[in-house]
């Protein structure tokens, strides 16, 4: 039997005013809205208790197991605002897929694909009124579900809860078009092989954390990690795909082999880049090869994409050899390939474009 996630009857919304007010700067997700989806799954009776409910704090002891062993898998999705009004989630399917990969790897009940859509669907259009409609501006999803047992055993939980909450989102970088830096970390690792890598759970963010500040303390925006059997082998960033684009016009990424998370954002660039004139080629690249046809040309553009940022170019790499930081620049921080790919992108998500990939799914009306 499906979820309904009927909305209970004593929900309260934020002030027109000031909603008002946030809408004008919310930050990327600085404020929530009213509302959120929420579902309890247990070892003996399944999903049950599906509903929305005002945003509010939960109540956990501190014994509670997703505190202390991470048994947690998450979403990231927007809902866009087009010029008529109406909002749309973009491969929404795509999420709700990978979530129950996730949850499976983490040894997580499924949540079944109808029910993922209905929590979304029913959250975005309960809140609609926080879909902002600025330039770039959306509503941010996050689904999410952890262990809600009381235990302190290694095991598995046989109580779960999920949520979805959301905010509006100003673009995750105020110019998506300028170039970031880059730091290449041979120190630390994001996963392993048989790891969590292809699983989007929290684990592998915190864990990269400390790299990411390694390369803030080098003026880098982002951090990009190498395989971490050899540190040879290109995978991603933190918290999104990378490619590169060559002078012969082919789009190189990694694999997605187990270790590295199989981006929406990567699959709908790699969909649209041989319409774009660009050769698909997803194959291994190795830190030396990025670095060498990157200073002699061959390599001319690189981008990294993923939710929050769409398509984001690079201008440089900087990396650590012999304790002496390194500089790779781009030939083209700001090639016409990665402006291409991100307008073509963009202009899908927020209906300036025609959908000739059935990517877009309008948020049904709540009952």
């Amino acid at each position: 039997m499906s979820l309904p996630f009927d909305l209970v009857s004593d929900t309260n919304r934020v002030c027109a005013e000031r909603l008002a007010q946030i809408l004008k700067n919310p930050g990327f997700v600085d404020y929530f809205s009213d509302h959120m989806a929420h579902a309890t799954w247990t070892k003996t009776e399944g999903w049950t208790d599906s509903r929305i409910e005002n945003y509010h704090a939960l109540q956990m002891p501190p014994g509670t197991a997703v505190f202390h062993y991470g048994q947690e898998i998450f979403e990231g999705m927007k809902v866009y605002r087009h010029s008529d009004g109406s909002i749309w989630l973009f491969r929404p399917e795509m999420n709700a897929r990978r979530f129950n990969r996730s949850a499976i790897r983490m040894d997580l009940p499924e949540l079944p694909e109808e029910d993922f859509l209905t929590s979304v669907h029913r959250l975005s259009r309960i809140d609609e009124a926080w879909v902002p409609s600025g330039q770039e501006m959306s509503y941010y999803l996050r689904p999410f579900m952890f262990a809600n047992d009381e235990f302190l055993g290694v095991k598995s939980a046989s109580r779960v809860s999920y949520l979805v909450i959301g905010g509006p989102a100003a673009p995750y970088l105020a110019d998506g078009l300028t170039p970031v830096d880059i730091w290449v970390t041979t120190q630390y690792s994001r996963t392993g092989d048989a790891g969590t890598g292809a699983a989007k759970c929290g684990g592998n963010y915190a864990g990269a954390l400390i790299a990411q500040r390694e390369g803030a303390d080098h003026g880098c925006s982002q951090v990009l990690f190498t395989d971490a059997a050899t540190h040879t082998w290109i995978e991603e960033l933190g918290g999104m795909n990378f490619c590169v684009v060559t002078r012969d016009n082919t789009l190189i990424t990694p694999p997605t082999s187990g270790t590295i998370l199989e981006g929406i954002t990567r699959d709908s660039i790699l969909t649209l880049a041989p319409d774009l004139g660009l050769t698909v080629d997803v194959r291994p690249l190795s830190a030396k090869e990025l670095f060498s046809k990157a200073l002699d040309g061959e390599i001319r553009e690189a981008f990294a994409c993923g939710t929050a940022a769409a398509v984001t170019p690079i201008g440089r790499l900087l990396y650590s050899e012999n304790n002496q930081v390194k500089t790779v620049p781009l030939p083209q921080p700001l090639g016409e390939a990665t402006r291409t790919l991100r307008n073509a992108l963009v202009d899908i998500q927020w209906g300036r474009a025609e959908d000739t990939h059935g990517w877009l799914s309008e948020v049904r009306q709540s009952s």
